[in-house]
């Protein structure tokens, strides 16, 4: 087998929910991620203390993940070869 490559986070907006990138950075270490993209940034009504990552829906090549913290959301795409399942499981850890 060929040595384990990282995938890439695209950085291309100035802000990310605190604490979002320090996670990013670490799912493009796991096998089966190639690039993480986050996306827009908006407010919500609810309330969450803590930050909840969750799939939102499939894209071509992957899936859109929606985190939240406090009173921000923002969207996050990530290209994978890993099923939603798989995925799931690695965002609750």
């Amino acid at each position: 087998m060929g040595k384990p490559t990282s995938g890439r986070l695209v950085l291309n907006h100035s802000t990310h929910i605190p604490g979002l990138i320090r996670i990013l950075e670490a799912l493009t270490k796991l096998e089966g991620i190639h690039t993480i993209t986050p996306g827009v940034i908006s407010r919500t009504k609810g309330h969450i203390p803590q930050m909840q990552l969750r799939v939102s829906v499939p894209i071509r090549g992957g899936f859109k993940i929606i985190a939240r913290l406090g009173k921000t959301v923002q969207e996050v795409f990530i290209l994978t070869t890993l099923s939603q399942e798989q995925l799931e499981e690695l965002l609750q850890r």
